[in-house]
């Protein structure tokens, strides 16, 4: 075996450790922690979903999509409303809520992604808006400012935890995968071109218009499958719980954090900010948001591109000393 192909080896055994031990690092938790923390550890991976989902139109299509979380709201008053209203099963409706969410945006992308840069962000966030009242008055079908009751998981406290733990692993997964699909697609390459130069890249045979609107469908669908799940996890529903444009943005900053354009970056966003969230809420609960704030500030300061633009920085300068250390051995 050559050196080269020795190498090769190892890199793939490396990885597959690495991933075994991810894989067993996400199924123990429900099974050894307590209550509290596998209910934060899968707030962590909703997060990381819609992370994950939003990155397709931030990092990849450069548009700042503020009011994605309309989408998740969609998401989330599909499940309750075919659920209570049809008695329709839990995995159809969230089927459901994925497919309108994802027809939804494609409606609007033709007309809505003809904007950019801050009009863009500013136009989601009316969208976001104009959904949570219409969804306010449709009183009749969506219990509107009242709220609405949605099922109750049929089994055993211990049962749903760990049922909503692997449903939003899933999902996670789901996401991150779909990243890594495009990332490597023809689409994601499309998305890249736009991202640099619109009017370039449709020089350049790039159809702009399509490829953004299959990004925001995409994206959108991934998200109102989030919103569906969040929908049955947490049993009652209110406009301002899933419209909240304050959860739109934090997504935002989540995918921007972690490195957007990245597949993995946006998850580890999503894990560092909420994590710092939760411990930072217990103990400055009168200022916690003052003080996450400077925390996020702080780190976009330092680390503009995100952290892995850091990891990729720390693994060049690791490969240049070992370069060195063999040229020297030499």
């Amino acid at each position: 075996m050559s050196a080269s192909q020795s190498s090769s080896f190892a890199r793939r055994a490396a990885w597959a450790f690495v991933a075994l031990v991810l894989a067993v690092a996400a199924v123990l938790p429900p099974f050894y922690l307590s209550g509290y923390w596998v209910r934060v550890i899968t707030s962590l991976l909703m997060y990381g979903a819609l992370a994950s989902a939003i990155n397709i139109m931030v990092g990849f299509a450069g548009y700042p999509a503020l009011g994605n979380i309309a989408f998740f709201g969609v998401g989330a008053y599909t499940v309750a409303v075919l659920m209570v209203k049809y008695n329709v099963d839990f995995f159809v409706a969230l089927l459901a809520a994925g497919v309108l969410a994802g027809l939804y945006a494609a409606l609007l992308g033709r007309a809505v992604l003809r904007l950019r840069g801050a009009y863009f962000g500013i136009a989601t966030i009316g969208i976001n808006h104009a959904t949570s009242e219409i969804v306010t008055n449709l009183d009749s079908l969506t219990g509107g400012g009242r709220g609405t009751i949605v099922p109750f998981y049929p089994g055993g406290i211990q049962e749903e935890r760990m049922f909503f733990y692997f449903l939003m692993l899933g999902l996670m997964l789901l996401a991150v995968g779909t990243t890594w699909l495009i990332s490597r697609s023809r689409l994601g390459y499309g998305l890249r071109a736009l991202k640099a130069d619109q009017e370039g890249a449709s020089v350049m045979g790039v159809n702009t218009t399509r490829f953004k609107v299959i990004a925001w469908t995409v994206s959108a669908g991934l998200t109102g499958l989030v919103g569906g799940a969040y929908a049955y996890w947490l049993s009652f529903l209110e406009p301002p719980y899933v419209f909240d444009i304050t959860m739109g943005v934090k997504t935002y900053i989540m995918a921007i954090l972690g490195g957007a354009g990245t597949v993995v970056g946006p998850v580890l966003g999503a894990f560092t900010l909420e994590l710092l969230s939760e411990l930072i809420w217990g103990r400055f609960l009168e200022a916690h948001m003052l003080v996450l704030g400077i925390v996020v500030v702080l780190v976009v300061l330092f680390i503009p591109q995100g952290f892995m633009s850091l990891f990729a920085q720390l693994a060049a300068t690791l490969k240049r000393r070992r370069t060195g250390e063999v040229r020297a051995d030499g």
